[in-house]
This record gives C-alpha cells, structure tokens and sequence, in this order.
C-alpha cells in the first residue's frame, strides 16, 4: 500500500478524476496534490532561444496554481479529508517526476487528457511521459 500518493492536478476535470480516484483507493496514504506553471505556455521570444516571462503572464499563472490547489483542496475535505498541495515551475512531466523522487513519493495518479493520433504526437503526453520514466508505479485515470 501507498504512503504517499502525487496526483497530478491542472484544473481540468480529468484531474478532478485523478483526485477523486487517489482520495477513493488509497484512503490511509498522504495524498499531495501538485501543480505545475509550464513557462512555455507564455511564449517565447523572437530570438526563440528563451522563454519570455512577463510578469504579468507569471503573477496570472501563479494566481491560477493557487487556485487549482485550493479547489483540491476543498474535494479532499468534502469528503473528510486532508491533502498537502505543492506547486511546480516547469514542463509538466518533468516537474512531476523530479517531485516523486524528490519527496520519496510511492505512486503517482493523474488524469488522462484521452488524445489520439496527431494531436498527441504534435501535442505530446504528460501521462505518457510520466509513465515511462517514472520509477514508481503510476495510475492514469480518463
């Protein structure tokens, strides 16, 4: 059985699934709830060699994780429970991962955005990702 449980949550409902299904199945365990603020999402500049943070983009993006991990927080304690929430900066994948080795995480849950075909091949897969180079068993729920 699980001690600690990282469920991937981005505000989407199939991270609201993840949550639910981590909250369900592995009720004794510490669940963490984790976001992560992908600097990609804010574009990049016309040299294309770096991101381009404005603040502005930076302080909307974090006002978003907070409330992300707020609404997780409220579905934990709707159904009588507590979970730790984290936030991340990076590429989704990556941030997960090095979390759950970082933090001695046991397994990982996150939810699966269901692309097929060439939008997941040009959009890539964070589950995917996560499921190959994790060293820790990890749940993918649609």
């Amino acid at each position: 059985m699980a001690k600690t449980v990282l469920v991937a949550v981005d505000g989407s409902p199939q991270s609201k699934e993840a949550l639910t299904h981590a909250l369900e199945e592995h009720p004794e365990a510490e669940i963490v709830a984790l976001t992560v603020v992908d600097p990609a999402e804010a574009g990049y500049s016309v040299e294309g060699a770096a991101p381009d943070f404005p603040q502005e983009w930076y302080e909307t993006a974090e006002q978003e994780a907070e409330r992300v991990l707020e609404n997780a927080e409220e579905r934990a304690s709707e159904g009588g429970q507590s979970i730790t929430t984290a936030s991340a900066v990076g590429r989704p994948a990556n941030a997960i991962i090095e979390y759950a080795e970082d933090q001695d995480v046991d397994h990982i849950v996150l939810g699966s955005h269901g692309r097929t075909g060439m939008s997941r091949i040009l959009l890539g897969s964070v589950a995917e990702t996560v499921m190959r180079r994790s060293t820790v068993p990890v749940t993918v729920v649609r």
